[in-house]
């Protein structure tokens, strides 16, 4: 018996040292360890990434978490955080400043931002163009959402019964609503809720309680419309591709153009872009000196930068590799966002603020 596993243990090494072997690129590798939106985990995931980052010396595991549920977790054996927006990632950096005391290593990077979208199955979106509440490009594809109009009907309690041309399909019942994350645990969810507020306060950024209290009955409406919330993006939109779900559900733009650029069928998926709405800049902070160059790399490294639009994000700082990709799926995209306004996003604490509101938590007082 000795003697057989002193065979298997001289086996062993010899296999991890030929493994090891195999590829010489002459740099230490770097592992680093960070927390990551769901929206991020199919790009870590890529093989092309994967390859990418051990050519340069890295390796990466990641965790998934809601972006705002991020400050909950311990950062005690991370490198990054990466959240799907600044608001967010502001909290992160001063809670790891009481760990971090080289306050340039947590300086956040943005490599990359995607705008919030609504998608909807053709449908419905045919049934708010019908009632002023959308437009439609020429294909029917893509097309703006009215979001005075539809805050309008939310504030209203509109049901898709009272809307012309729904009658002729039986998915289109109940409450007209968009689907969104949890404001309280997820970015995505959160942003909405800024455009909306931004809206219905007449081109106003909350600014204080007074300005979040304005906005707080109709932002209440637009969440618990919807019952039982998911805290990352990814779900929702896996759920609205298969079919399942609210014919209405709000998503990054990197989500839609992930799954024009892999070939994907898009089936009857429609895209509005709202004509006030929120880019999210994907915002990393560093936690140590290998998640800051993680980081750098992430944002400057060409081929990275690639695969990062490969995924749907758009570069920080060069329009034209996000327009050069998408140049065959401008029946889906707006590339340039014309005709989409951007509303302001309140600080990380009033936003936060909005979001409890939103979810009755809050003082209402």
């Amino acid at each position: 018996m000795g003697i057989v596993l002193a065979v298997l243990l001289l086996g062993g090494v010899a296999a991890v040292l030929v493994t090891g072997g195999d590829k010489d690129t002459g740099t230490a590798t770097k592992a680093v360890r960070g927390v990551i939106g769901s929206e991020k985990a199919e790009f870590f995931a890529d093989p092309r990434v994967v390859e990418a980052l051990a050519d340069r010396g890295f390796t990466v595991g990641t965790q998934t978490s809601g972006s705002w549920d991020m400050e909950e977790l311990p950062l005690d054996g991370y490198d990054f955080a990466f959240p799907a927006s600044k608001a967010p990632a502001d909290g992160l950096r001063a809670k790891a400043a009481v760990q971090v005391k080289d306050k340039a290593v947590t300086a956040p990077l943005r490599p990359f931002y995607s705008p919030l979208v609504v998608v909807a199955h053709s449908a419905a979106a045919r049934v708010l163009a019908g009632n002023g509440l959308a437009t439609l490009g020429p294909r029917g594809t893509s097309g703006t959402l009215n979001m005075e109009a539809y805050l309008a009907a939310a504030r209203a309690d509109r049901t898709w019964q009272q809307l012309k041309g729904a009658e002729d399909h039986a998915e289109l019942r109940g409450t007209l609503f968009v689907t969104s994350t949890d404001p309280v645990a997820s970015s995505s969810g959160a942003l909405y809720l800024a455009a909306a507020s931004y809206v219905a306060d007449g081109g106003r950024v909350a600014g204080d309680e007074a300005a979040v209290g304005r906005t707080a009955p109709l932002l209440r409406k637009l969440i618990q419309v919807q019952g039982a919330q998911q805290s990352g993006s990814d779900a929702p939109f896996r759920d609205f591709v298969s079919g399942v779900g609210n014919p209405l559900v709000l998503v990054y733009e990197s989500q839609v153009a992930a799954q024009l650029l892999a070939g994907r069928p898009m089936g009857d998926l429609v895209v509005l872009y709202p004509d006030t709405t929120v880019s999210s800049d994907h915002t990393l902070v560093p936690l140590t000196e290998n998640g800051r160059a993680l980081g750098e790399l992430l944002s400057t490294d060409p081929e990275l930068r690639r695969l990062a639009v490969r995924h749907g994000f758009r570069p920080q700082g060069a329009a034209s590799e996000f327009t050069a990709a998408t140049a065959g799926h401008t029946a889906y995209l707006n590339q340039t966002l014309s005709g989409v306004r951007q509303a302001p996003v309140p600080t990380g604490k009033v936003l936060h603020e909005m979001a409890l509101r939103a979810r009755d938590q809050g003082d209402t007082a």
